[in-house]
């Protein structure tokens, strides 16, 4: 159909935007699914197809009715027939099922004959004290009993008491049941002390056992004073208080 001009005093409106149609603008002529015919200018033509509005010009050209949509098929039928084909003669329906490996039993590994036990490893102590060599004789035991006393924060509490109580009575013997250990025992007349000394721990090798405000608490195993403090403040054997 040939495109028409317009007067300009024919006062006409697109149908879509309802913009005024000026002088030599070209218009176009649409018919809507129900027959009607409406007047579209050249900006809103994609508008109008997007309505579903078809040209005038282009509406004998038209198929009389769209083509048949496809007939769906049920989903069973589209997947039986998107199924891959069976290769080697196999069958689709029976796929080869993957071979069973928790029924079968791993084979042992070949010996050259009895193998040997394996060997238990030793642990380690989690806290390993370390161990001194202890003397023998009596009287090295004793002097090297008091060289660890006064090695130790004890012999700076004893130094002190001595300076407010006066210089004290000390007793230095062994253990008759425990070979490595040493008894130390420090009195005056309101308090006393007694230590025992390990000489065969390198990490705490002194200790507190007992203190007491009466000296008759005082075994009499251990009154046999041979000790005492020299004027360092050190506990030695041989300084023994009047």
């Amino acid at each position: 159909m040939k495109k028409e001009l317009r007067p300009f005093h024919d006062h006409i409106t697109c149908e879509v935007c309802s913009r005024t149609i000026l002088k030599g603008e070209k218009t176009e002529a649409y018919l809507a699914p129900g027959g009607q015919r409406h007047t579209v200018c050249e900006l809103c033509s994609v508008r109008a197809e997007h309505a579903g509005w078809l040209r005038e010009s282009a509406h004998g050209q038209a198929p009389a009715r769209g083509p048949r949509p496809q007939e769906r098929r049920p989903i069973f039928g589209r997947l039986r027939r998107r199924s891959p084909e069976p290769v080697n003669g196999a069958s689709a329906e029976d796929p080869q099922e993957p071979p069973d490996f928790e029924g079968a039993e791993a084979e042992p590994a070949p010996s050259n004959g009895d193998a040997a036990p394996p060997q238990r490893q030793r642990e380690r102590p989690q806290n390993p004290r370390h161990v001194r060599a202890v003397p023998t004789t009596m009287e090295v035991k004793l002097e090297r009993a008091l060289a660890l006393f006064n090695e130790s924060a004890h012999q700076r509490t004893v130094a002190g008491l001595a300076r407010s109580l006066g210089e004290p009575w000390a007793t230095a013997v062994t253990d008759p049941d425990a070979p490595s250990a040493v008894t130390v025992l420090v009195a005056w007349e309101l308090s006393w002390y007694r230590y025992r000394i390990d000489l065969g721990d390198a990490d705490e090798p002194v200790a507190l056992q007992a203190k007491g405000d009466e000296l008759d608490d005082i075994d009499e195993s251990l009154r046999d004073w041979n000790a005492g403090l020299d004027a360092e403040g050190q506990l030695v054997i041989g300084v023994a208080s009047e």
